[in-house]
């Protein structure tokens, strides 16, 4: 590199709902290191919206740090986890190369070359923004351990919800409904080729539930639709608020079970075989699917995301992935 040092700009949460955009300094690349020019990064609504407004509860701090997170919760912080960029330097194998990297909001970043992710030509980089809330679908999944043929309800039409029941609505015999409180939803659910439905209008009796709406009255919900000592896999999580569920009622007479599932640990179904890296292969096989340009939109520009996290953050919208959309840095 001509210079020992570089420029970069990143996001910053400067102070529980403050965003703002901070110069940054890279040292030049080692060896076998990377550096990296965003292309786009993909806000993963329901975490970051979390983050954004300062509730991570301190038990969990540790547990929420992000691979390149710089800073502590709740602030100042930088903070997230879908980056698809262009390598500009770096070993010969990976350069002039389109890469996944779990990297926050930054129009450049250096990272060690074991971090990223080729994304296959085939695949257009903008989709690849989806790959962290897709690998999470996977497993979740995973740990619900569908079977050919099982009726199965997605409630929660965000990026997670909507993967998991694309992934389901593909296995032979599958049935799924997506269930959320928004009708406006029903357009998504018609192009991810399942059925849609409001909790009042959802089918019950199901044999698989995977809860990912962020709401407890969606893991009530869940409850609810499920079938005798069918399973619900929570895939939400809620920070720092308090959850109340109805575990009266039919919870014990259906012998339901609860699991939870987290990204962060290969599914158990799994582990024995698989790694992240194994895993993250695999997605990026499933984003050939045209369909998933359906979950995207948005594409804010990078120096307005301060002012668009803070409108997610209090209405999220219809659009299940907003992307951002980076400047050439040259």
């Amino acid at each position: 590199m001509p210079h020992d040092t570089l420029q970069a700009r990143a996001f910053w949460l400067a102070a529980p709902g403050q965003g703002e955009i901070r110069d940054e300094r890279l040292a030049a690349p080692d060896p076998d290191q990377v550096l990296v020019r965003t292309l786009y990064s993909g806000i993963s609504r329901g975490t970051e919206s979390l983050v954004f407004r300062g509730e991570v509860p301190p038990s969990q701090y540790h547990a929420m740090r992000a691979p390149f997170q710089r800073g502590d919760f709740p602030a100042p912080v930088k903070y997230g986890y879908c980056n698809v960029g262009f390598v500009e330097a770096g070993p010969e194998a990976l350069r002039g190369q389109t890469v996944f990297c779990l990297y926050p909001h930054q129009d450049r970043y250096v990272v060690p070359a074991t971090a990223v992710t080729p994304v296959p030509s085939t695949i257009p980089p903008g989709r690849a923004v989806l790959a962290a809330n897709l690998e999470t679908a996977l497993n979740v999944l995973w740990d619900a351990t569908p079977r050919l043929g099982d009726r199965m309800t997605v409630i929660g039409a965000g990026a997670v919800g909507c993967l998991v029941a694309r992934l389901a609505g593909q296995m032979p015999g599958c049935v799924v409904q997506l269930v959320d409180v928004d009708p406006r939803k029903a357009a998504l659910a018609t192009r991810l080729g399942v059925r849609f439905a409001t909790p009042e209008q959802a089918e019950g009796g199901q044999d698989c539930v995977i809860h990912a709406s962020g709401a407890s009255a969606g893991l009530t919900t869940a409850l609810e639709l499920a079938g005798f000592e069918a399973t619900v896999v929570e895939a939400s999580w809620f920070g720092a608020r308090p959850v109340s569920l109805p575990l009266g009622e039919a919870f014990h007479a259906n012998r339901l079970r609860i699991y939870s599932s987290q990204v962060g640990t290969v599914a158990t179904a799994q582990r024995g075989r698989w790694d992240h890296r194994r895993r993250m292969a695999t997605v990026m096989e499933l984003l050939a699917d045209p369909v998933l340009d359906t979950l995207i939109g948005g594409d804010h520009p990078f120096v307005g995301l301060p002012r668009v996290m803070a409108d997610l953050s209090r209405n999220p919208g219809v659009v299940p992935c907003h992307r951002i959309v980076y400047a050439d840095t040259g």
